[in-house]
């Protein structure tokens, strides 16, 4: 039998999860070639043997997105796989006139096929889009689920971007594992502030070889999502972060509202800073796809260290890459602080940038007048260090999660901005997840029986919370 010559298209995450989970011992299928976005420089390397298995002994070679119809006439491709996520809609299916165009179907993988089932109880949380507030609920979870007294082991939605078979599973428990795994940036914003705040967080490749590695150590699995991604497990409870200050990409970024649909809390972020008819008009879109939902309402408060050293200052501020980036916002919590705090002028970064920070600024234009915290390598991390030195700038603002001096030396005044979600009102977290686990207490503990174990596995007995909260 001609086997189905596949491509999938990814940027470096989810594409490999799907294939691990769905291809990778099919012989009905041959993945001939990833293709590669978003990310840079993360095309030109190879899906390793040793994670392909045994249909593909020389592995699976990764090519750059742009390359895909030349791929799909040279192989011979019957089959494109879109992987990756926080796009338009309409940016996913131009990508799909293209395929359809070149003469291969277009596919997009259900939920839940793609979903490992796992022994333990599993809280997943997502967004319907990248910077909405996913990590300060993913900690402020974690936090509640360990003063319950519950071991509790995150795992991080995938950002593999170096040796791939190095990187099948990591696990990062102290800051000196940040360095023994030479993570980026980017890996650093989403691991540094669970590992300050005494969780545990894995992350790689294979995320089936990660979860039993994360059963073993936990009774309740934190899934920590990525963009706005589906959770790669099955999960238990999942809660999804919305925000209200772009307000319809809810309903208009792939795969967000699969996400919102799938919910059973629905957290509306960013209150305390949005329009209050653009947080009535979230609450309705919430609505019209999923009713059963229970709705949070939530802040992210700030705080910052020496606020002293803002006022009256030229501030350059310091966001989050890819919140800047593809997550197209406008600012984020630095902007928000130096304002705040009364910065008599944030500097425009541009005239001063350098190398790859530059190229940044070219592919993403939009940014403006603030300077993402780019770092997927150490070229980009030395360029970000030139460039933040050679702004004239009183003060450097940092609103990345994480302790950016600590990567960077920045030879100039610098304040560190940090946010918490906050809950506003009831219900609150506290509440709902109390309820949620005193109601599977066989599985959220440890020492349950085996078929207790095999329950909360099979999929079939999943609690929502619409069951839990009656």
């Amino acid at each position: 039998m001609d086997r189905i010559k596949t491509i999938i298209m990814g940027a470096a995450g989810r594409d490999f999860h799907d294939f691990n989970v769905v291809f990778r011992d099919d012989e009905r299928y041959e993945v001939v070639a990833f293709t590669a976005t978003q990310i840079p420089n993360i095309e030109g390397r190879r899906y390793p043997a040793s994670l392909a298995g045994k249909l593909y002994p020389k592995g699976i070679p990764i090519f750059a997105e742009k390359d895909l119809t030349s791929l799909i006439e040279k192989h011979g491709v019957t089959d494109v796989v879109f992987a990756y996520s926080d796009v338009p809609n309409q940016y996913v299916m131009q990508r799909g006139s293209v395929v359809n165009a070149a003469g291969a179907h277009f596919r997009l993988l259900g939920a839940r096929p793609t979903m490992l089932r796992s022994t333990k109880p599993v809280i997943s949380v997502g967004a319907v889009r990248t910077g909405s507030g996913k990590s300060q609920t993913t900690r402020r979870v974690a936090q509640i689920l360990r003063e319950a007294g519950l071991r509790v082991a995150a795992v991080r939605h995938p950002m593999p971007y170096g040796d791939l078979a190095r990187q099948r599973v990591q696990r990062f428990g102290s800051l000196e594992d940040l360095e023994r795994h030479s993570c980026t940036i980017e890996e650093m914003e989403e691991y540094e502030p669970h590992i300050v705040s005494g969780t545990v967080i894995y992350a790689g490749v294979d995320y089936g070889d990660i979860l039993r590695q994360a059963e073993a150590e936990a009774d309740v699995i934190l899934w920590d999502g990525g963009n706005n991604d589906l959770p790669f497990y099955l999960p238990d409870l999942h809660i999804v972060v919305a925000d209200p200050l772009r307000v319809g990409n809810e309903l208009t970024y792939y795969p967000a509202e699969a996400n919102l649909r799938l919910a059973d809390i629905v957290i509306i972020n960013k209150i305390d800073s949005a329009d209050p008819t653009a947080v009535d008009r979230l609450r309705a879109n919430v609505r019209s796809v999923n009713a059963r939902a229970t709705l949070v309402d939530a802040a992210s408060p700030l705080s910052v260290d020496h606020p002293e050293r803002i006022t009256g200052k030229k501030a350059l501020v310091v966001e989050d890459g890819p919140t800047l980036t593809h997550g197209e916002m406008r600012f984020g919590a630095g902007t928000v602080a130096a304002q705040k705090w009364g910065a008599t002028e944030i500097i425009d970064p541009r005239p001063w940038t350098v190398g790859t920070i530059s190229d940044t600024f070219r592919k993403y234009p939009e940014i403006g007048a603030l300077l993402p915290a780019m770092g997927y390598g150490d070229r980009q991390v030395k360029d970000l260090q030139a460039t933040i030195n050679k702004v004239p700038c009183d003060v450097v603002v940092i609103g990345t999660p994480i302790d950016l001096t600590r990567i960077v030396k920045i030879r100039k005044p610098a304040v560190r901005v940090r946010y918490d979600l906050q809950e506003i009102g009831q219900p609150d977290l506290r509440h709902l997840l109390s309820t949620f686990i005193d109601r599977i207490p066989s599985q959220a503990r440890p020492g349950r029986s085996k078929a207790a174990a095999t329950e909360g596995s099979d999929g079939k007995s999943r609690r929502r919370l619409d069951e839990v909260a009656t």
